[in-house]
């Protein structure tokens, strides 16, 4: 049946893959995964993989070679399973996909639902700027495709409509919508949001009982236009599908089982914050909270922070922000996380701990420091539990070594590696721990709240040299600074601006003084 020998158990494992589409997880001898793939039907995807090597290229046949047990996750669509293989790459960072994967950068959904006629675009590069943005997906491709399909049903703008002009030729056939105000526009565009973050059911019951009140109302033209609707979204389901949720077992991951047994923990942590500061010499200082919710991320909940204080002390800095996020308020609107992730070492960690412990609040709290990525942990600390800690302390066993300095455990999840300096990737390639998983994981969070804080940081800067640029034009006070921001998002957009576009914002007085200033930079 299969060109490559297979084990016996694997080769029950191919006779049970299911019609549906999702994730699949090939994995070696030692249980390490070595790729991360996604398929419209698991069935016929993975046993290509066993079946006629003609068409296979020398890499394709290096990771075959390899395969010695197979892993999915169902999922209920293909775009569904298109953001959990992304997902899923960066948590395990398989080394076929590295040497199989042609496109490497990630793309992202983009909406900016704050201006005036919002256009979905997409972008490698999300920015703090206050768009939304949904992803991220390896393929481009599949993704432009699912857009394409959904465009039919919710009609959108990919680029801004100029006032007065006639309908275009994608209006004309509903690819753009039509005679619409802006808040008309904003509320069909939730509609493409919501479908996008998963809302499919509800939102098909929405159409449905719309409709059906149209036709009471002998409203038939409207009527006709949400069956029509229908139709469409029924189409798509025969076609893809696009949400992001995760759909991952969370009892059958083993980064996370391992972390709540390596922590004493008495639940496998379903949702970890990583924090993270940013600011140079003291100046905007800011801190990032990012949100890991089964072990993947969910954009929607980060959450980012200006510090009251302007200061060259991370130690503050990250009191401050513990302290804010375990504030009774922010408690009850986000609830509370099962484990907090510090970027950072002991004084990070202490000042995390003072926090948590003046807010009265338990919740276990450990940091992972940036050369050597060993993670810290707080020995009198009873969130985290010490007694495996205790048992293997100054020991190798399992592949990890653990020190004791003072009051604090020093754990090496990888002791066969060293790293050469901060926020290196010298890991990436894997080691001979158990806790492989683990360690990419924590990997996965600290790198993604470094990232996140150092955007808001970047934002925060360019805002205030933008701030000084406009300054120094008479005439131009604080309301129209904040105008310009407003209307046309950055310094780039008012200097590329003509002097009709600025006269709308601010005047024809003010226009030309700007014009004067900025329009040869």
């Amino acid at each position: 049946m299969y060109t490559k020998e297979v084990n016996k158990i694997l080769e029950d494992k191919l006779k049970s893959l299911p019609h549906s589409p999702g994730v699949y997880f090939h994995k070696d001898t030692s249980g390490e995964v070595i790729y991360v793939g996604k398929a419209a039907v698991l069935k016929n995807r993975v046993r290509q993989y066993f079946q006629s090597k003609r068409d296979m290229d020398i890499k394709t046949l290096a990771l075959v070679a390899e395969i010695y047990d197979t892993d999915w996750v169902e999922t209920e669509s293909e775009i569904d399973a298109l953001f959990l293989e992304s997902e899923m790459v960066k948590r395990y960072m398989p080394r076929f996909n590295i040497l199989l994967r042609d496109d490497k950068s990630q793309s992202y959904v983009r909406i900016d639902m704050k201006s005036k006629w919002p256009c979905v675009t997409f972008t490698r590069n999300p920015l703090d700027d206050g768009a939304d943005y949904y992803g991220p997906f390896y393929n481009g491709y599949a993704l432009k495709k699912a857009l394409r399909y959904l465009r039919k049903t919710f009609p959108y703008y990919t680029k801004p409509p100029r006032e007065g002009d006639r309908p275009s030729l994608d209006a004309h056939i509903g690819l753009e919508p039509l005679s619409l105000t802006s808040d008309e526009y904003k509320t069909e565009l939730r509609k493409l949001v919501s479908y996008i973050k998963g809302n499919r059911v509800q939102l098909v019951r929405e159409l449905e009982r719309d409709m059906r009140v149209a036709a009471d109302s002998h409203d038939f033209e409207k009527a006709a236009q949400l069956r029509n609707r229908l139709q469409n979204l029924r189409e798509l389901k025969r076609r893809i599908m696009f949400g992001d949720r995760e759909f991952l077992d969370i009892s059958k991951d083993k980064a996370l089982v391992q972390l709540r047994d390596l922590l004493g923990l008495e639940a496998v942590p379903a949702r970890i914050e990583g924090f993270d500061i940013s600011h140079i010499s003291g100046t905007n200082v800011v801190a990032s909270q990012v949100v890991f919710v089964n072990g993947v991320s969910s954009r929607s909940d980060y959450r980012k922070y200006k510090l009251s204080r302007q200061q060259n002390d991370d130690y503050a800095s990250m009191y401050e922000v513990i302290h804010r996020r375990l504030s009774p308020k922010n408690i009850a609107s986000w609830g509370l996380p099962n484990l907090l992730l510090i970027d950072g070492g002991k004084g990070q960690l202490d000042a995390a701990i003072r926090a948590a412990r003046k807010r009265e609040v338990a919740v276990p709290i450990i940091s992972i420091a940036k050369r050597e990525e060993e993670i810290i942990i707080h020995a009198d600390f009873s969130c985290v539990k010490s007694t495996y800690l205790d048992a293997i302390y100054k020991d190798s066993l399992d592949g990890i070594f653990v020190m004791r300095e003072g009051e604090y455990y020093i754990v090496n999840l990888h002791p066969d590696q060293r790293n050469a300096g901060s926020h290196s990737k010298n890991l990436r390639g894997g080691t001979l721990s158990r806790y492989a998983d683990t360690v990419k994981l924590f990997q996965r969070i600290r790198d993604e709240s470094h990232r996140f804080a150092v955007s808001y940081h970047t934002v925060l800067r360019r805002q205030k040299q933008t701030a000084n640029t406009l300054e120094e034009i008479p005439g131009i006070g604080p309301v129209s600074r904040r105008k310009l921001i407003k209307h046309f998002g950055s310094m780039r957009g008012v200097v590329q601006a003509s002097s009709e576009e600025l006269t709308s914002v601010v005047g024809k007085d003010k226009a030309e003084r700007i014009k004067q200033v900025v329009g040869g930079q």
